[in-house]
């Protein structure tokens, strides 16, 4: 596939993507709509687009790309197996909880519970995390993009981040999560459709039928699933199993991103309904990911294709985008790019969002604005003047974490250093672990609240101990390795922390 075909179907593509925005927003642009999605989204429209949001880039290219490694395989199920079980444990508890006190913004409740001051912390640790997660999710893919396509050009990295960027903008910016739910939903189409057309082209040209390819899958040295042979290992089944659990209690129930389109449900059912089915949805592509990777490394070695190399090291997360643009004929290479720009973009423009109702809601009190004026008696004039300057301020919001995203994508690309970016990547992740210590104190001691202006203290203490446990930890522990269970351990430091500074809760404080 030449450039100029990739460059235009991004266009064509994107142009789908605003030709829906500007319909959606015409029956209203107002914060409501933004924020809430007028709180009437259909279930199954929100439990199909949630694929598109939990999967990114990432997933897309790096999940197939580490099956090759003979010490991880198929390992990630593991992990997978455990969101299942997070998920499950968000749709039962935290679900309802968020439904009966009609939360915009989820860390209100941590305002309720714990003071204002762990409300603030709350938001502003979601807010740091997922700027820099969705943004080194986005830059992947720019570098894919940057390296087949706009290289080509001659086009600097930062224009082609910067345009990425201001596409995502221009069809979030007005309908926000009503719009989103539109296009996620069409999105999540293309990379599903995306993963199972791949493993169909690419059986054809290993002259597989989908049995034998699944012969040949089990069979191969990629496919081992369970690790249960050595408990110091980092692979170890239970510590994939309940690190994948609690960082998507972490990243799933306590994150304003996906909790946001939940919250666009009619009623707690219906928002059930969703989480349940996502969950089935999840496990089940994640396992065609892994064997469309499987399936990539059989075709490489048959047709003597090496793993791409960047600054002289194996990038296995290029072997996909390799395969798919160079050795594949037109029709899989344009499925793969429709896959890789909807997975990217349907969790980037989430995030968008997200951000800016959180911030919006959580430190500018644009709920309470918009349900103060029914409070108050004010004429019509006013209240319209009121809400035009809400909407103006939120898309001034809207503006500034785009160009935040963008910021954060440069300085990754100045770094020009994969562990140290991976190293920050990992530093993000680590944030969720108090998130999920708050939320926890807040749950289960009922009959206490916390000392408010010493929990950011706590929230920063705890990470700070887990790096040096992460660091240390083979020499401590003996030759221990932590994986995803790390952040079982950062919530509990945290807990451990707000419990040191409880004081009994008052009837105002429980919930």
């Amino acid at each position: 596939m030449t450039p100029i075909t990739i460059l235009i179907i991004i266009i064509i593509y994107f142009g789908l993507l605003l030709f829906i925005s500007n319909v959606v927003s015409k029956k209203g642009s107002d914060n409501d709509t933004f924020f809430k999605a007028n709180k009437n989204s259909k279930w199954y429209l929100v439990a199909f687009g949630m694929i598109g949001t939990a999967l990114s880039g990432v997933t897309f290219i790096s999940v197939p790309g580490e099956v090759g490694n003979p010490d991880l395989q198929f390992k990630y199920f593991q992990f997978v197996l455990g969101n299942a079980l997070g998920i499950i444990v968000v749709a039962t508890v935290l679900l309802p909880l968020y439904y009966r006190m009609n939360l915009t913004s989820i860390y209100s409740y941590i305002e309720k519970r714990l003071g204002i001051i762990s409300y603030k912390t709350a938001a502003t640790i979601f807010l740091i995390s997922r700027t820099i997660g969705s943004a080194f999710r986005l830059y992947l893919v720019v570098i894919v993009l940057q390296k087949f396509v706009f290289d080509n050009f001659g086009i600097p990295f930062a224009v082609t981040v910067l345009l990425s960027l201001a596409f995502i903008f221009a069809y979030t910016y007005r309908g926000g999560l009503k719009t989103i739910i539109i296009t996620d939903t069409l999105q999540t189409f293309f990379l599903v459709s995306s993963v199972f057309l791949t493993i169909i082209f690419i059986c054809n040209s290993l002259d597989l039928s989908f049995v034998q390819a699944f012969e040949t899958v089990k069979d191969s040295n990629y496919s081992k699933i369970f690790f249960f042979d050595d408990f110091l290992n980092r692979n170890y089944f239970w510590k994939q199993l309940l690190g994948g659990m609690f960082v998507t209690i972490a990243m799933v129930g306590l994150d304003q991103d996906l909790m946001q389109k939940n919250l666009s449900c009619k009623n707690i059912g219906e928002a059930q309904k969703n989480m349940f089915v996502f969950t089935g949805i999840f496990v089940i592509i994640n396992i065609f990911f892994l064997s469309v990777g499987a399936l990539l490394y059989i075709y490489a070695e048959k047709n003597g294709i090496s793993i791409p190399m960047v600054d002289g090291s194996p990038r296995t997360d290029l072997l996909f985008p390799e395969i798919a643009f160079h050795h594949l004929s037109l029709i899989p290479a344009v499925i793969f790019l429709l896959g890789l720009t909807a997975a990217t973009f349907a969790t980037t423009d989430s995030a968008l969002t997200a951000l800016t109702t959180s911030f919006c809601v959580d430190f500018l009190g644009m709920d309470k604005a918009e349900n103060f004026k029914e409070a108050t008696p004010k004429s019509k004039v006013e209240i319209e003047i009121r809400n035009k300057k809400l909407v103006k301020t939120r898309h001034l919001v809207h503006i500034g974490f785009s160009f935040l995203m963008f910021l954060v994508i440069i300085i990754f690309n100045s770094l020009n250093d994969k562990s140290v970016v991976t190293m920050i990547f990992k530093v993000a992740s680590y944030t969720y672990g108090p998130l999920l210590g708050l939320y926890a104190f807040g749950l289960l001691m009922q009959t206490k609240t916390v000392h408010d202006k010493f929990v950011p203290l706590i929230c920063m203490i705890s990470p700070a101990i887990c790096f040096f446990i992460v660091k240390y930890s083979e020499t401590l522990l003996g030759k221990y390795a932590i994986d995803n269970e790390l952040i079982i351990v950062n919530g509990f430091i945290t807990f451990l922390g707000l419990l040191s500074i409880s004081k009994p809760a008052t009837e105002n404080t429980r919930f």
